[in-house]
């Protein structure tokens, strides 16, 4: 069993997490490994990624000499990535030499519920909340049933202007609504989709009804 100390980190589904494992100054040039679970004398046969192996999958590994830290970066986390997983530092004639890291993904959620309308050739405006931490990052609107695969909107498509950006929130306007604008739209903040405020529309458009909006706010 392993270890005395185990350092816990926090990921969410989606976006990626770094596992960072130290090591000492002889051991630059050992093989360096990670393996999930909690023993130590199976780990490298059973390891997810070594040093000898730069991306596996969904996993990448890089090893900084100066810092004497290697990392293994997990990208698209799912909730089943979470649990405890172990670096280890391969000795030539000593024991293997272990640290223990804990990964809690956390899922997406959704906290409550709005409606907007709207109606062909008229306009209509996206309201979106976003985490401070992203203040400076760029704001967009893209369009898609997906968080991972939706289209940037705000290249190439006159129609969407951004406006009334403050601290805490922005504002998207359509103008001239058509009928192909009907869809699932998001309003976002970071393109890694780490976490933090969104906002998703799903939008119906018709020329007599009033269109709506229905709007999820997720963090």
């Amino acid at each position: 069993m392993c270890c005395s100390t185990v350092n816990n980190i926090q990921g969410h589904e989606d976006g990626s997490v770094s596992i960072k494992c130290p090591y000492d100054s002889e051991s630059v040039n050992n093989l360096k490994y990670i393996c999930r679970g909690n023993h130590p004398s199976t780990c490298l046969q059973q390891a997810v990624i070594t040093s000898d192996t730069e991306q596996n999958g969904r996993l990448s590994f890089k090893s900084d000499t100066n810092s004497r830290i290697f990392k293994v970066t997990i990208s698209k986390l799912t909730l089943n990535d979470s649990g405890l997983y172990l670096c280890g530092v391969q000795k030539i004639t000593q024991v293997d030499v272990f640290s223990a890291v804990e990964l809690k993904v956390k899922e997406w959620c959704c906290l409550k519920s709005h409606q907007i309308r709207g109606n062909v050739g008229r306009p209509v405006t996206l309201h979106c909340p976003y985490a401070p931490q992203h203040r400076n990052n760029r704001k967009f609107v893209c369009k898609g049933s997906q968080r991972s695969n939706c289209s940037d909107m705000m290249i190439g498509q006159s129609r969407f202007s951004l406006h009334n950006v403050s601290f805490e929130s922005f504002s998207v306007t359509i103008t001239q609504l058509e009928e192909g604008d009907a869809g699932t739209y998001w309003c976002r903040s970071d393109p890694e989709w780490t976490v933090g405020n969104y906002t998703q529309f799903h939008l119906s458009v018709g020329k007599r009804h009033i269109g709506m909006i229905k709007i999820i706010v997720c963090v």
